[in-house]
């Protein structure tokens, strides 16, 4: 069975998750500065290789900072009023700095010696499993028209194991982008932090306060390394980091999934239409651990696809994510990021507008009306719509005519002087050479 808190009124503890928040963030702001010091004394700053988007290389090891942000967080939050109730009444705060400091581990190991894609993958289980001797599991699952179904001590493992090995891993697949997978993280622990504070308060079920405190703190992890990380990046997560952030979103998931006895919050009342929506809430929390890993997870699993249809290593790197197409497509760096913010924040925010309200039709209407917006976005540098004459000067370069006339205008105007002049040979074609591949080159800059 669950946790089963004692009954008492509820508080509102908003700003003690806040000074967490901000404590967190502070600590690995202030941390990422000197760990990138480090980071290059030790050496990690490999190579760019035949995947990478950056020209020079960047250090690594931001997940050092990261981790000793969770640790402050963690400690604050031990000596506050309401939150250290946390830690006295459920043992989840220990499972998880038990799981992440072993997945932290391994991740600066690989960072620094580029471990084994399955020796990282062995570790990614062992973190788990250390999470599950403490606690940290699932011991049921709302099944619609079925109700509260409860696992078996090996079945709740395995689901718990296979959750934070595909979560660590999604995360880790996106991260391929400046400031890509801690926006991107950071955007899911905000819904997530919401629906979580929301079933505790609202419900009064307590079982869920160490959701909302994991929720919190990796909030400020990912905003407290964001300024270093945004494009162009002065440091990288790397493994130690991704993996990090991607085991204390599972653990929130873990902890709010198979903790919470459903029939708690009691909304099996009235006519069943009524039922219908009021126990959203109750399977919502199978649904939004996926939606807010959503992209990550289609990244994930279109690579593995794709890569075994190749006949290569799931594990194998190349340049066919998500990120990596947008910049294909013509997208800038810094708009491929924000592109891919706009669909996490979509995916997760939409799932819980609807958690909350799931009979308000608007929600459907405005998640519809946003993904066509999305779309646009998404494809517009397919269409390069050109600004009419009088807007020339009103509408950014790249939609203007005059600048491409004149350029091509001036490569005719030498070619043909190049003719009329009889240079031929090598001199005339290294000077028509010269301005040719101008527009070319203006492709190439805004594809990357």
């Amino acid at each position: 069975m669950g946790l089963r808190w004692p009954a008492r009124p509820v508080g509102k503890p908003v700003r003690e998750y806040l000074l967490t928040l901000c404590i967190t963030a502070a600590v690995t702001y202030l941390l990422t500065g000197p760990v990138r010091k480090f980071a290059i004394v030790a050496g990690a700053m490999p190579e760019i290789r035949a995947r990478d988007v950056h020209r020079e290389p960047t250090p690594r090891l931001g997940g050092i900072a990261m981790f000793f942000g969770l640790c402050a967080g963690l400690l604050v939050a031990d000596h506050l009023t309401n939150l250290s109730e946390v830690f006295e009444k459920s043992n989840e705060p220990r499972a998880l700095l038990s799981g992440a400091a072993l997945i932290w581990l391994i991740g600066v190991l690989d960072d620094k010696f580029e471990i084994d894609a399955l020796i990282k993958l062995g570790g990614q289980m062992i973190a788990a499993g250390v999470m599950v001797m403490q606690g940290l599991t699932i011991l049921w699952l709302p099944i619609p028209s079925v109700g509260s179904v409860a696992l078996t001590q090996w079945q709740g493992t395995l689901l718990t194991v296979a959750l934070v090995v595909i979560t660590i891993n999604a995360v880790n697949f996106v991260d391929g982008l400046d400031g890509l997978a801690s926006g991107m993280v950071c955007i899911a622990a905000a819904a997530f932090f919401l629906y979580a504070y929301r079933i505790w308060y609202s419900y009064g079920i307590e079982a869920a306060a160490p959701a909302t405190l994991f929720s919190a703190i990796l909030m400020g992890m990912c905003l407290g390394f964001l300024p270093h990380n945004m494009h162009p990046a002065r440091i990288f997560m790397g493994d130690s980091g991704s993996m990090l952030i991607g085991l204390v979103l599972a653990a929130g998931a873990i902890s709010i999934t198979g903790q919470i006895d459903p029939d708690a919050l009691k909304l099996f009342a009235g006519s069943e239409k009524a039922a219908v929506h009021q126990t959203v809430p109750v399977y919502i929390p199978l649904l939004l651990p996926l939606t807010i890993i959503a992209v990550p997870a289609a990244d994930l699993i279109s690579a593995i696809v794709r890569r075994t249809w190749r006949g290569q290593s799931p594990f194998a790197a190349d340049r066919g994510h998500l990120h990596h197409r947008l910049l294909e497509i013509g997208h800038s760096h810094s708009r491929a990021v924000w592109l891919m913010y706009f669909w996490s924040a979509l995916i997760a925010f939409g799932s819980l507008a609807y958690s909350v309200n799931s009979a308000s039709m608007w929600i459907v209407l405005g998640v519809v009306f946003l993904s066509a917006i999305g779309l646009v976005l998404l494809l517009l540098p397919r269409f390069t719509p050109r600004a009419p004459m009088w807007a020339q000067h009103i509408v950014p370069p790249r939609y203007r005519r005059r600048r491409r006339a004149v350029v091509e205008e001036s490569v005719e105007v030498e070619q043909r002087t190049a003719v009329a002049v009889g240079v031929a040979g090598v001199n005339g074609a290294t000077a028509l050479s010269a301005r040719t591949p101008v527009p070319e080159r203006h492709k190439a800059e805004s594809s990357r």
